[in-house]
């Protein structure tokens, strides 16, 4: 875990906890109770959330990732929403995974009463209490193979950075899985442009000469990890 700012005595708390998970939820409010951090409200979805933060003006706002209806990415979404509405609002996020791209967005601006923290790297309790009371304060917490997974997605993004516009878009017609006459008709090129394109796509990837087809792979894997 990385963090920044001291612990800080954040006094009389009050925070809202979203998480769809009946068990996980009513064990943080118990954890949080005996710390004396006052949980003035606990939901289970991200609009039910945004109310609750708008009916009850908490300090904080402690944010499961998945949440209904499709159990994917509308905590951390919230989280952003909130944080652009209230940014006086700390927010701790707590997943069982890396949302890479809205954990970017989440972290790209002002950190300053921000964490973000896998549930099963939680593994200290009193740790963990110290961690929510020092983002209340206006610190920072962020789980190092979350700043990992983040970096790693940006040297990805930074690779296609390489490729021309016309070279974007025959990879992009690559992962459509279209072939190579596919591709040429689409874009309305010859077809001896679509290899050349295609080759110069497999150098700037970095992708060593070997069988066509699995560089092929190799580059729409790219693409589709990049966007």
């Amino acid at each position: 875990m990385s963090a920044s700012s001291p612990d800080t005595d954040a006094g009389e708390l009050r925070a809202v906890v979203a998480d769809d998970s009946v068990l996980l939820r009513d064990g943080l409010i118990r954890l949080l109770a005996e710390a004396g951090i006052e949980v003035v409200a606990a939901v289970g979805d991200a609009e039910e959330l945004l109310r609750a933060v708008d009916e009850h003006d908490p300090d904080m706002a402690i944010i499961d990732v998945r949440m209904p209806p499709t159990h994917t990415d509308e905590g951390i979404r919230a989280a952003i929403t909130l944080r652009s509405a209230r940014p006086d609002l700390a927010v701790l996020v707590l997943s069982q995974y890396v949302e890479e791209r809205y954990a970017a967005e989440l972290l790209a601006g002002d950190t300053a009463g921000v964490g973000y923290l896998l549930k099963d790297r939680v593994v200290d309790v009193a740790e963990f209490l110290a961690t929510v009371r020092r983002i209340a304060g206006g610190g920072s917490a962020v789980d190092s193979e979350v700043v990992s997974q983040i970096l790693q997605r940006s040297r990805k993004r930074s690779e296609l950075d390489r490729l021309s516009p016309r070279e974007r878009e025959v990879l992009a017609a690559l992962a459509e899985g279209l072939s190579n006459k596919g591709i040429g008709d689409k874009l309305v090129i010859s077809q001896g442009a679509v290899e050349k394109h295609i080759s110069n796509v497999f150098t700037k990837l970095d992708f060593e000469p070997g069988d066509h087809a699995h560089r092929r792979v190799l580059a729409v894997l790219r693409y589709l990890n990049s966007t």
